[in-house]
């Protein structure tokens, strides 16, 4: 009996075909036919971090969206790609699926089981083999540039850290943030602009190692803050529009006493 796709082929099959027809020069989209990689690039981005914030929020319905609107993105990038001349979709689920295989020799291959410190190390060991097949020589020359700043300063800083080239804990990093603090003030002081942005930057990397040497993830953290300040600034709204007043019409103490109002109820709860 032949064999026949499975559900999830077929489906898929289905979506190439729907990308294939908006990017047809006879009677696709306008827009679609009007990107290329850089043009899709920055929504491919933004997709990622909305599958973060459907995560974050614990919404499944919209993590399946979400998920959706990604690999469409991975869907367009290939279409292009194999207008090109240069890859399918099939060589990119091709290409994954060998890297994991080739990543995962204690699943796929003869080698011991390992635990999650062992795989890491062999799982880093890998990555540096495959960066010197593509003669790439420096520990850090595939972090991608691309990246958030935190979360690349982070990756950055853990390769680094991978040979020793790192505080032994925290309270390094702590004298470290003073000492950059104390930097970027006496920069303010003395005005110089180009100091004082690279003085700021010198803190932001000090303080994404301290997330690291602390075990926070960093970009949840600070989207943890987002949102605090969010709702607090929202309390201060709601409670002048109570009073019949206005943002504009409010003194910096009254939003303060209202603000102050939120943080109370944030502690309660």
């Amino acid at each position: 009996m032949a064999d026949h796709p499975s559900p999830d082929a077929e489906k898929i099959d289905a979506l190439l075909a729907v990308m294939a027809r908006l990017r047809n020069c006879e009677d696709g989209c306008p827009w679609d036919l009007e990107q290329n990689f850089k043009t899709i690039a920055p929504y491919t981005i933004e997709e990622a971090y909305e599958v973060a914030d459907a995560i974050e929020r614990g919404d499944m319905t919209a993590l399946k969206d979400e998920l959706g609107d990604l690999l469409f993105q991975t869907v367009f990038h290939a279409q292009m790609a194999r207008e090109q001349d240069l890859f399918s979709f099939g060589d990119i689920a091709e290409a994954i699926t060998q890297k994991m295989i080739r990543r995962h020799p204690h699943v796929f291959g003869d080698a011991k089981m390992r635990n999650a410190d062992e795989q890491t190390t062999a799982w880093e060991a890998q990555k540096a083999e495959e960066r010197a097949a593509k003669g790439e020589d420096s520990l850090l020359a595939d972090v991608p540039a691309a990246l958030p700043g935190l979360t690349r300063a982070v990756k950055l800083q853990k390769r680094a850290a991978r040979v020793g080239f790192d505080w032994k804990d925290s309270r390094d990093v702590l004298s470290k943030i003073s000492e950059e603090t104390q930097e970027l003030a006496d920069a303010v002081n003395a005005g110089d602009k180009e100091n004082i942005k690279e003085e700021f930057g010198d803190l932001l990397f000090v303080l994404a190692n301290l997330s690291r040497h602390l075990d926070i993830e960093q970009e949840a953290a600070l989207r943890g803050a987002n949102e605090k300040f969010l709702r607090r600034f929202r309390h201060i709204e709601a409670s002048l529009k109570k009073a019949g007043r206005t943002l504009e019409q409010a003194s910096l103490d009254e939003m303060e006493v209202f603000w102050n109002e939120a943080k109370e109820i944030d502690k309660a709860r």
